[in-house]
């Protein structure tokens, strides 16, 4: 996949479909329906189970996030931040290793 044209480091969803559309020559709806229901089944796995693991790519994790008091760094005021659900992904080593052999 290229990067994208405005060289950020992310990529909107319609830029994915996109690509998608141009790799395996897919109409942009069916490539957005699977972009949409990849995305269903990975937050419905992880409401349900707390994780979500995809083989030889990686794991996504729910973690709780308790409530915690936070500072606004511009006007030192203090704030209180609401308890909160949050995901986060380790990779494979499996994704690793490919992802480093395409670096060389």
């Amino acid at each position: 996949m290229k990067m994208a044209a405005n060289n950020r480091d992310n990529f909107s969803k319609k830029e994915i479909t996109q690509a998608i559309k141009n790799k395996l020559g897919l109409p942009i709806s069916l490539s957005t329906n699977i972009i949409d229901q990849t995305i269903k089944v990975i937050i419905e796995s992880l409401k349900k189970d707390k994780i979500f693991k995809i083989k030889n790519f990686g794991t996504f994790y729910l973690r709780e996030k308790k409530s915690r008091i936070g500072r606004n760094p511009r006007n030192l005021q203090t704030y209180e931040i609401k308890a909160r659900k949050a995901i986060t992904f380790k990779n494979s080593k499996y994704f690793k290793i490919k992802l480093n052999k395409y670096e060389k």
